[in-house]
């Protein structure tokens, strides 16, 4: 399974929302906290780009060292139609200071300096030491994750459904009737499935390896598939 500290990672480096959590700032605009766009560091600080004129901006300009405390937070959604769509989130916090960095016109980029990490999600709720956050690697599948999903979703829904079959007996015979398999999350080890019916639970499918890319992904998908089938 992934670590704690690559989940945390893939969800900051990703296209999930997120949004740059100020004391003093709280009443301004959500949309006015909400980065362009966000890396990380070598040394795994998070580096913000925000408008010129955008209050964090302010805020930092005048901030030296960890005088300006700040929690980044990212809220990843289910990129398919499905029951309780939020699948998790993650928070940075550290301190945050202006870099003299070149960024596109009428933009400023700010650098939080990782302290404390944490993630909630649906492998559970854990803490994560900033050393690991920084050591770590977003998973490989991660940018084409939302366009494999609704693929799954639209042309392989048949082949999803067939998966409920490598439960065996665990689910119970009087919850299949009506239940529908929806694809909830990807990642190099394996695929979460949500089946939606009279009860609703989640199923994780493991892989036999774990994949590097898209390539290996289908590989390990029609293993999936045969099994269920078979």
């Amino acid at each position: 399974m992934p670590s704690a500290a690559e989940r945390t990672r893939t969800l900051v480096q990703s296209t999930c929302s997120a949004v740059l959590l100020l004391p003093g700032l709280e009443q301004a605009p959500p949309y006015a906290m909400v980065p362009e766009e966000r890396a990380v560091g070598q040394d795994g600080e998070v580096l913000l780009v925000f408008p010129e004129r955008s209050p964090a901006v302010r805020a930092a300009s005048h901030a030296h060292d960890d005088e300006l405390g700040a929690v980044l937070e990212v809220t990843d959604v289910a990129p398919v139609a499905v029951p309780h769509r939020i699948r998790g989130r993650a928070w940075v916090s550290g301190w945050l200071t202006r870099v003299s960095v070149r960024a596109a016109p009428g933009t400023a980029t700010l650098r939080l300096e990782t302290g404390d990490v944490s993630v909630d999600d649906l492998w559970g709720t854990e803490a994560v030491e900033a050393e690991e956050f920084a050591a770590a690697e977003p998973d490989p599948l991660a940018e084409h994750e939302a366009e494999l999903l609704q693929h799954l979703a639209a042309a392989h829904g048949s082949e999803v459904q067939l998966l409920r079959g490598l439960l065996g007996e665990r689910t119970g015979a009087r919850w299949a009737a009506g239940t529908v398999a929806v694809p909830l999350a990807l990642d190099r080890f394996g695929l979460r499935v949500r089946f939606v019916g009279m009860r609703t639970f989640d199923a994780r499918f493991d892989f036999p390896e774990p994949v590097t890319g898209v390539g290996g992904l289908r590989r390990a998908m029609r293993t999936l598939f045969e099994a269920a089938a078979g």
